[in-house]
């Protein structure tokens, strides 16, 4: 039986800033991916000067077959880009929590429509783009376009012009050309 999806841990790298302005004392962003890491929970790996990188979690990374082209979309973006979304968290110990990895592009799109998540492009390594060009080739099918045909509707005996019936003069500027033929036949 094929495979309906894969999947593979990704850990998340995000860079704590300092803000710029008085409203946000600090600025967070992923900043890297790291396939096939192992668990995590906002380990500390680099510290210059006030700027921060964690490692903030591993999160599972799903490809599933039915998505192709969305996966196509974000590898034609340069560099192509996995998609990292995090939320605030509710806890006051820390400020956010991972929630999702994707290599949709058109997943990433519906969270960042809702403005209540941040959702960051993070360039695919090497590794990640073999594995999901390699999905791709496997399930991707083009699909035929169809264009829609309207439905067909007889519109002669409406009503189009908003004149009264009873005028029977041809300078009623209300009435429109169809309906002006129906009332002097």
């Amino acid at each position: 039986m094929e495979q309906r999806s894969i999947s593979m841990p990704v850990g998340v790298v995000v860079r704590k800033t300092p803000g710029v302005t008085k409203w946000a004392k600090w600025a967070w962003k992923a900043v890297a991916v790291l396939p096939g890491a192992g668990p995590a929970d906002w380990r500390e790996l680099r510290r210059d000067g006030e700027s921060v990188e964690y490692h903030a979690g591993t999160l599972p990374l799903v490809l599933f077959r039915t998505d192709t082209e969305a996966y196509m979309t974000a590898l034609a973006n340069d560099p192509p880009s996995v998609y990292v979304v995090m939320r605030p968290s509710p806890t006051p110990d820390r400020e956010l929590d991972l929630f999702l990895v994707t290599a949709s592009a058109f997943e990433a799109q519906d969270y960042q429509d809702s403005s209540e998540e941040i959702v960051e492009p993070v360039p695919m390594p090497a590794g990640m783009i073999a594995w999901v060009r390699e999905w791709i080739e496997f399930h991707h099918e083009d699909e035929k376009f169809v264009k829609r045909r309207r439905d067909k509707f007889d519109t002669d005996m409406k009503e189009d012009g908003i004149g009264d019936e009873r005028i029977r003069q041809t300078a009623d500027v209300y009435r429109s050309p169809n309906s002006k033929k129906r009332i002097l036949q």
